[in-house]
């Protein structure tokens, strides 16, 4: 039973480091290093940047953490209740894999090891999942922002903007996965 358990528990966890590997991580490596070049006058600094001399130049992958970070300020200002909610199943979902690593050493004081690996990979599965599930809400916010009046213009060049699009919605991919599961996943692009 708890072989079974252990195997179910696997599956989520597998798609969710593939899935999450395909639209994050490999994107990020493979775009992430393009420079790219902004507008000032349009693209301002991120909600939580504080410094008075920004660049117009960057990596793909610097933006795209910008505008992610931009387009989930804009969704928590437009629809505060379903940020909350969203955030709120984040949490929980963080807190799983400790939980059941708290009772998995329980269980592996009490000699049973098997359960004890079942307990902390399920904790880790319904974590992945609940990452998964919040994911949608997430993209939709930043393709909403990418359609605003605020971030037309913002790189002159078609294809910056392109492949700082994909690096946040890659972004936002990535931070997805619960961070047990980053260790699996080298690199950040």
């Amino acid at each position: 039973m708890y072989r079974l358990l252990l195997l179910l528990s696997l599956l989520p966890i597998i798609l969710c480091l593939l899935l999450t590997w395909w639209f994050g991580s490999r994107v990020l490596w493979a775009e992430g290093k393009r420079q790219c070049r902004c507008n000032l006058e349009k693209w301002y600094p991120d909600p939580e940047d504080e410094r008075r001399v920004h660049r117009s130049d960057g990596s793909s992958s610097e933006f795209g953490q910008q505008l992610r970070k931009k387009a989930l300020a804009d969704w928590k200002e437009h629809s505060p209740k379903l940020v909350k909610t969203r955030e709120s199943k984040r949490a929980i979902g963080m807190i799983m894999p400790p939980f059941g690593g708290i009772i998995g050493v329980f269980l592996a004081v009490t000699g049973k090891p098997i359960l004890a690996l079942a307990a902390f990979v399920g904790a880790t599965a319904i974590s992945a999942i609940i990452g998964l599930l919040s994911l949608p809400s997430e993209l939709t916010a930043i393709r909403r922002y990418i359609q605003s009046k605020a971030f037309k213009g913002s790189f002159p060049n078609s294809y910056d903007e392109e492949s700082v699009i994909n690096c946040a919605l890659a972004h936002a991919w990535a931070e997805s996965l619960p961070p047990i599961l980053k260790w699996f996943q080298s690199g950040k692009g």
